[in-house]
């Protein structure tokens, strides 16, 4: 620690406050005059800085609440679901009872304590405890110590700070726009090909291309968190189509089961219900043979015809715009919502009644699909790089090497 430098605890520098909800049943609580936050929209501000809160409460909601008025320039931060969320109010604010505020004394400046917290937010999390979700308690967060210097210096590092990540957060926003428009150009052209009626193309049923077979409802007291045969499920399909390593989250099955549902290398599924949005009707190509398993709410496509069309063609048609919504619309179910291959198997597409031409298609998507795959990896890895750029510059400030 560079000299002139103390070391204290954040409750010898802050007065930590807790929050709390009026009664939501109680209209007089609510509406009123007074910003009132959660760390549920903590979550969707991209700057520091908030005045004006989705909700507010009343005089008598506060007076009849644990929820108290922090003062401009408190630091709030998220203590459970999750831990993490950091703002600073530039007006009165109340909480509810997922943040504590954070009231700095004349030692800190406000600023400085607001990236002291970003930069320790992993710490954080590992003080929180709880059964059903992390919460970090109030004892636990004034005893964490914060390096203090003379508040010249502190308002200097800050300087330094607001440049540097003025700038980093311009990069970033440039770097996500140009991974949004990588995706898009694709999804375009994707769903452009899927929207022709000319020569050569045909209306036909799914049911008349392929059928679709449902998985095997592995028994859970045989997952295991290692093993020889992967469980596939919802969690390895993307979104926007394609297979995903869920890594150290994947399940493996080490009972025993019809070998018929151990699936080979260039196997096309699809994601028949909805566990996050967007999912339904999502296909994949297996990526190896006789490593996973075909689970149940995943529909297996097998050809109908000798001359079969190819999977890589049929996983681009799954995949359009227009073959996605008529799944989504044959989904049914209140808490998640699924499908069936009968379903499926009535919804019409249009294809090229020729195989050559079929194969064509699947070759020019695949090209173009890992044009965009490589782009959107460099621009991934740049969003990644510049995250530890601001951790490195927050750890530089707060050992004293700015």
């Amino acid at each position: 620690m560079r000299e002139g430098w103390k070391e204290k605890t954040i409750g010898e520098v802050c007065d930590v406050v807790n929050g709390g909800t009026p009664k939501t049943g109680v209209s007089g609580y609510w509406g009123g005059s007074y910003q009132w936050i959660t760390p549920a929209e903590m979550g969707k501000r991209v700057t520091p800085y908030i005045q004006q809160t989705e909700r507010t409460i009343t005089s008598e909601g506060l007076r009849n609440s644990s929820a108290r008025l922090l003062p401009p320039h408190s630091v709030i931060l998220s203590s459970r679901a999750p831990i993490g969320y950091l703002v600073i109010n530039t007006a009165p604010m109340a909480t509810n009872q997922g943040c504590k505020g954070l009231v700095p004394n004349k030692e800190i400046d406000h600023k400085f304590l607001f990236y002291y917290l970003e930069s320790i937010v992993k710490l954080l999390n590992e003080l929180g405890s709880g059964a059903t979700f992390k919460e970090l308690s109030s004892g636990k967060l004034k005893e964490i110590p914060i390096p203090i210097a003379p508040l010249p210096e502190q308002r200097r590092i800050v300087a330094i700070l607001d440049e540097a990540f003025e700038g980093i957060a311009t990069a970033k926003a440039n770097a996500e726009k140009n991974l949004q428009n990588g995706h898009e150009v694709f999804e375009s052209h994707l769903n452009a090909v899927f929207s022709q009626r000319g020569e050569g193309w045909v209306e036909k049923r799914i049911d008349e291309i392929c059928s679709i077979k449902h998985g095997f409802a592995f028994k859970g007291h045989f997952f295991s968190n290692n093993g020889e045969y992967a469980l596939l499920t919802p969690g390895n399909f993307y979104e926007s189509g394609g297979y995903r390593d869920r890594g150290e989250r994947q399940k493996y099955y080490i009972g025993d089961f019809p070998r018929e549902y151990l699936l080979k290398k260039g196997d096309l599924l699809l994601a028949m219900t909805e566990q996050a949005a967007g999912l339904l009707g999502s296909p994949i190509l297996i990526p190896d043979s006789d490593r996973f398993l075909h689970n149940q709410r995943l529909g297996l496509v097998e050809h109908r015809t000798v001359e079969k069309f190819s999977n890589e063609f049929l996983f681009y048609l799954f995949n359009s715009k227009p073959v996605r919504m008529k799944i989504n619309v044959s989904a049914s179910g209140v808490k998640v919502r699924h499908t069936s291959p009968k379903k499926i198997g009535i919804i019409q597409v249009c294809v090229p009644d020729s195989i050559a031409v079929q194969r064509r298609i699947a070759d020019t998507l695949y090209k173009l699909h890992q044009e965009t795959q490589h782009l959107e990896s460099l621009y991934q890895q740049k969003l990644t790089a510049l995250d530890e750029l601001k951790q490195s510059l927050l750890h530089q400030a707060f050992n004293g090497d700015l």
